[in-house]
């Protein structure tokens, strides 16, 4: 998949977050790379294959106080890595030998960013992963309009 075509499909799946969450998301940039960086790899930790999907960094929404944004603030980040998207997507369309890459590439895209905007909210791994088992770490399919 080319790289404008990944990009457009971060940036509708990026609109497409829930208006009664996404209302709440503040001072935050949407990234798209192809992989962490090596920075990036050994502050998480990463060894030998191991990649991720996406990245939060920042100050969770939980975690800002009333002094939060005076003076100028960097935005939070909210990294997607293509690469490993397109490789995990790759993956998932061969297991669903009749689904659409596309529409997988959307997929493993839409958890990406809940994902991260979870980490935004003040979530930590443990509790993410354990709203993803629940299956209750999703949002719905249909279309939002942007957050005002």
């Amino acid at each position: 998949m080319k790289e404008n075509e990944f990009r457009r499909i971060v940036e509708e799946e990026w609109r497409n977050v829930p208006r009664p969450y996404k209302k709440h998301v503040k001072n935050v940039a949407l990234l798209i790379e192809d992989e962490p960086s090596e920075t990036v790899r050994k502050e998480e930790g990463l060894e030998g294959e191991d990649t991720l999907l996406g990245l939060y960094q920042g100050v969770p929404n939980t975690a800002r106080g009333e002094g939060y944004g005076i003076g100028e603030t960097l935005p939070d980040t909210v990294t997607v890595y293509r690469l490993p998207t397109l490789t995990e997507a790759e993956a998932l369309t061969a297991e669903f030998r009749k689904s659409d890459f596309e529409e997988q590439v959307r997929m493993v895209v839409r958890d990406t960013l809940w994902h991260e905007l979870g980490h935004y909210f003040g979530y930590d791994d443990d509790r993410l992963h354990e709203r993803e088992d629940e299956g209750t770490n999703t949002y719905p399919k249909e279309k939002n309009e942007e957050a005002d």
